[in-house]
């Protein structure tokens, strides 16, 4: 399966989260985790607080695939979100966050992790991008999330997610060296 057919597959997936029956059902939700509804670790954050949320996560996820295209397959690009995903939901419960939806955490884990594979690549441009981004995030955590966005989102920005995003990002680039490097190893 192509990444762009893949892209796709997740765009609908979040348009099915979106509707009003499902949704509720799906967003990261500390009470119903507490009850056993373990799925809402991932599946939060294929939720959205509101229409607008979803499509502006969604071109953020069709432009960083297209950004880091040669280093994805669809498989690849699935295990970074899943694995992404659950480390973000993982990680929020330690927060005091309640209630969360949006895949922007998930972007910046893949774009920490694209950014990696393109400093790898000897490309200069990923020390630039991964400062960036690494920037962003702590700027984030001392000033906040933009008024704007969350204006646009109808919440305020879960700056946690973008943290543990970027964190996870970094650590499965480093995590897949490691494999490879013990892999030539032996």
């Amino acid at each position: 399966m192509s990444i762009r057919i893949f892209v796709f597959i997740i765009i609908a997936m979040m348009t099915v989260a979106q509707l009003p029956s499902i949704q509720p059902l799906l967003v990261w939700l500390r009470p119903a985790i507490t009850h056993g509804e373990i799925w809402r670790l991932v599946s939060g954050n294929l939720t959205h607080t509101n229409w607008a949320h979803m499509i502006m996560n969604s071109l953020g996820l069709a432009i960083i695939t297209f950004i880091f295209r040669r280093y994805l397959s669809a498989t690849r690009l699935a295990f970074l979100i899943l694995s992404t995903a659950g480390f973000i939901g993982v990680a929020l419960w330690f927060s005091p966050m309640h209630w969360y939806a949006g895949l922007s955490g998930v972007l910046h884990g893949v774009f920490a992790w694209g950014a990696i594979q393109d400093i790898k690549a000897k490309d200069k441009l990923g020390w630039l991008l991964l400062l960036a981004v690494i920037a962003k995030v702590i700027w984030e955590q001392v000033a906040g999330g933009s008024a704007s966005s969350a204006e646009l989102i109808g919440a305020r920005v879960a700056v946690e997610a973008h943290l543990a995003g970027t964190l996870a990002g970094v650590f499965f680039a480093v995590a897949e060296n490691i494999k490879k490097k013990i892999a030539i190893d032996n």
